[in-house]
Protein backbone atom coordinates (compact mmCIF):
# COMPACT_ATOMS: atom_id res chain seq x y z
CA UNK A 1 0.00 0.00 0.00
CA UNK A 2 1.42 3.58 -0.84
CA UNK A 3 1.50 6.24 1.51
CA UNK A 4 -1.69 8.12 0.96
CA UNK A 5 -0.92 12.08 0.46
CA UNK A 6 -4.17 14.10 0.77
CA UNK A 7 -5.39 17.66 0.29
CA UNK A 8 -8.05 18.93 2.77
CA UNK A 9 -10.22 22.00 2.19
CA UNK A 10 -7.87 22.97 -0.66
CA UNK A 11 -4.64 22.84 1.55
CA UNK A 12 -2.34 20.48 0.28
CA UNK A 13 0.82 18.58 2.36
CA UNK A 14 4.36 19.71 1.49
CA UNK A 15 6.75 17.30 1.37
CA UNK A 16 10.65 18.39 0.44
CA UNK A 17 12.00 15.93 -2.24
CA UNK A 18 14.32 14.21 0.07
CA UNK A 19 11.91 13.29 2.31
CA UNK A 20 10.93 9.98 3.18
CA UNK A 21 7.46 8.93 3.25
CA UNK A 22 6.90 5.03 3.83
CA UNK A 23 4.45 3.08 2.23
CA UNK A 24 1.23 2.65 4.49
CA UNK A 25 1.84 6.39 6.03
CA UNK A 26 -1.13 8.93 6.05
CA UNK A 27 -0.53 12.99 5.39
CA UNK A 28 -3.41 15.13 5.21
CA UNK A 29 -4.16 18.69 5.33
CA UNK A 30 -1.66 21.26 6.30
CA UNK A 31 1.47 19.90 7.29
CA UNK A 32 4.71 21.15 5.99
CA UNK A 33 7.79 18.27 6.19
CA UNK A 34 11.55 18.98 5.40
CA UNK A 35 14.36 18.21 4.59
CA UNK A 36 15.58 14.38 5.46
CA UNK A 37 12.81 14.16 7.85
CA UNK A 38 11.11 10.70 7.59
CA UNK A 39 7.87 9.61 8.05
CA UNK A 40 7.67 5.26 9.12
CA UNK A 41 5.29 2.87 8.23
CA UNK A 42 1.85 3.28 9.23
CA UNK A 43 2.16 7.00 11.00
CA UNK A 44 -0.61 9.23 10.47
CA UNK A 45 -0.35 13.11 10.69
CA UNK A 46 -3.58 15.13 10.07
CA UNK A 47 -3.46 18.58 9.62
CA UNK A 48 -7.24 19.29 8.66
CA UNK A 49 -8.09 21.40 11.59
CA UNK A 50 -4.88 23.43 12.37
CA UNK A 51 -0.80 23.16 10.69
CA UNK A 52 1.75 20.90 11.54
CA UNK A 53 5.10 21.67 10.98
CA UNK A 54 7.96 19.21 10.82
CA UNK A 55 11.63 20.33 10.11
CA UNK A 56 14.28 18.79 8.65
CA UNK A 57 15.93 15.47 9.25
CA UNK A 58 13.40 14.77 12.00
CA UNK A 59 12.20 10.96 12.26
CA UNK A 60 8.51 9.83 13.11
CA UNK A 61 8.81 6.13 13.85
CA UNK A 62 6.44 3.37 12.88
CA UNK A 63 3.20 3.38 13.54
CA UNK A 64 2.89 7.33 15.13
CA UNK A 65 0.10 9.59 15.02
CA UNK A 66 0.19 13.58 15.10
CA UNK A 67 -2.81 16.19 14.99
CA UNK A 68 -3.53 19.62 16.04
CA UNK A 69 -6.10 21.44 17.53
CA UNK A 70 -9.54 23.52 16.54
CA UNK A 71 -10.09 26.90 16.91
CA UNK A 72 -13.69 27.33 18.03
CA UNK A 73 -14.06 30.95 17.00
CA UNK A 74 -13.98 29.51 13.20
CA UNK A 75 -11.32 28.29 10.59
CA UNK A 76 -7.66 28.67 12.05
CA UNK A 77 -6.67 30.29 8.92
CA UNK A 78 -8.76 33.16 9.34
CA UNK A 79 -8.77 33.28 13.08
CA UNK A 80 -4.76 32.78 13.87
CA UNK A 81 -6.39 30.53 16.56
CA UNK A 82 -6.39 26.75 18.01
CA UNK A 83 -3.42 25.07 18.58
CA UNK A 84 -0.89 23.61 15.97
CA UNK A 85 1.57 20.50 16.13
CA UNK A 86 5.01 22.39 16.04
CA UNK A 87 7.96 19.73 15.40
CA UNK A 88 11.46 20.71 15.04
CA UNK A 89 14.99 19.75 13.15
CA UNK A 90 16.62 16.94 14.20
CA UNK A 91 14.18 15.12 16.39
CA UNK A 92 13.56 11.56 17.08
CA UNK A 93 9.90 10.10 17.72
CA UNK A 94 10.21 7.10 18.60
CA UNK A 95 7.10 4.28 17.64
CA UNK A 96 3.64 4.48 18.20
CA UNK A 97 4.12 7.95 19.79
CA UNK A 98 0.86 10.28 20.06
CA UNK A 99 1.45 14.24 19.65
CA UNK A 100 -1.52 16.91 19.93
CA UNK A 101 -1.46 20.13 19.83
CA UNK A 102 2.21 20.71 21.59
CA UNK A 103 5.71 21.74 20.35
CA UNK A 104 8.82 19.74 20.47
CA UNK A 105 11.89 21.86 19.66
CA UNK A 106 15.45 21.14 18.14
CA UNK A 107 16.83 17.99 19.10
CA UNK A 108 14.45 16.92 21.55
CA UNK A 109 13.45 13.11 21.98
CA UNK A 110 10.05 11.50 22.14
CA UNK A 111 10.32 7.60 23.36
CA UNK A 112 8.04 4.78 22.51
CA UNK A 113 4.69 5.35 23.06
CA UNK A 114 5.15 8.13 24.85
CA UNK A 115 2.17 10.95 24.43
CA UNK A 116 2.77 14.50 24.28
CA UNK A 117 -1.24 16.57 25.13
CA UNK A 118 -1.88 20.22 23.92
CA UNK A 119 0.52 22.94 24.31
CA UNK A 120 2.68 20.99 26.32
CA UNK A 121 6.69 21.33 25.01
CA UNK A 122 9.81 19.32 25.12
CA UNK A 123 13.07 21.72 24.91
CA UNK A 124 15.78 21.43 23.17
CA UNK A 125 17.89 18.48 24.06
CA UNK A 126 14.84 17.02 26.19
CA UNK A 127 14.29 13.58 26.88
CA UNK A 128 10.87 12.60 27.15
CA UNK A 129 10.83 8.37 28.31
CA UNK A 130 9.45 5.55 26.54
CA UNK A 131 5.49 5.58 27.33
CA UNK A 132 5.72 8.68 29.46
CA UNK A 133 2.38 10.73 29.29
CA UNK A 134 2.87 14.36 28.90
CA UNK A 135 -0.04 16.42 30.24
CA UNK A 136 -1.43 19.91 29.25
CA UNK A 137 0.95 22.72 29.25
CA UNK A 138 4.08 20.71 30.55
CA UNK A 139 7.39 21.64 29.74
CA UNK A 140 10.25 19.08 29.45
CA UNK A 141 13.58 21.26 30.31
CA UNK A 142 16.40 21.44 28.26
CA UNK A 143 18.89 18.37 29.13
CA UNK A 144 16.52 16.86 31.19
CA UNK A 145 14.57 13.26 30.79
CA UNK A 146 11.34 13.16 32.31
CA UNK A 147 9.18 10.12 32.78
CA UNK A 148 6.32 8.38 34.24
CA UNK A 149 2.56 8.90 33.37
CA UNK A 150 2.08 11.54 34.66
CA UNK A 151 5.16 12.03 33.45
CA UNK A 152 8.02 14.06 35.65
CA UNK A 153 11.67 15.10 36.28
CA UNK A 154 13.18 12.05 36.60
CA UNK A 155 16.83 13.44 36.57
CA UNK A 156 19.07 15.27 34.08
CA UNK A 157 20.38 13.66 31.29
CA UNK A 158 23.83 12.07 30.92
CA UNK A 159 26.67 12.72 28.50
CA UNK A 160 25.67 9.78 26.88
CA UNK A 161 22.02 10.58 26.39
CA UNK A 162 23.17 13.96 25.17
CA UNK A 163 25.25 12.65 22.49
CA UNK A 164 22.79 9.93 21.29
CA UNK A 165 20.12 12.71 20.52
CA UNK A 166 22.18 14.18 17.38
CA UNK A 167 23.13 10.56 16.68
CA UNK A 168 19.73 9.08 16.47
CA UNK A 169 18.81 11.91 14.47
CA UNK A 170 21.49 12.08 11.88
CA UNK A 171 20.94 7.95 11.64
CA UNK A 172 17.67 7.64 11.05
CA UNK A 173 18.23 10.25 7.80
CA UNK A 174 20.90 7.80 6.51
CA UNK A 175 18.51 4.98 7.25
CA UNK A 176 15.58 6.79 5.82
CA UNK A 177 17.76 7.64 2.56
CA UNK A 178 18.63 4.29 1.87
CA UNK A 179 14.70 3.24 1.86
CA UNK A 180 13.66 5.70 -0.45
CA UNK A 181 16.49 4.71 -2.66
CA UNK A 182 15.27 1.35 -2.31
CA UNK A 183 11.44 2.30 -3.40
Amino acid sequence: MAAIIKAFKGVSPRIHETAFIADGAVVIGDVEIGPESSVWYGCVIRGDVNRIRIGARTNIQDGSIIHCNHDPKGDYRETGGGMPTLIGDGITIGHMALLHACTLEDGSFVGMRAVVMDQAVVQEGAMLAAGALLTPRKVVESGTLWAGSPARHARALTEAERGFLPYSAANYAKLAAAHKQAS
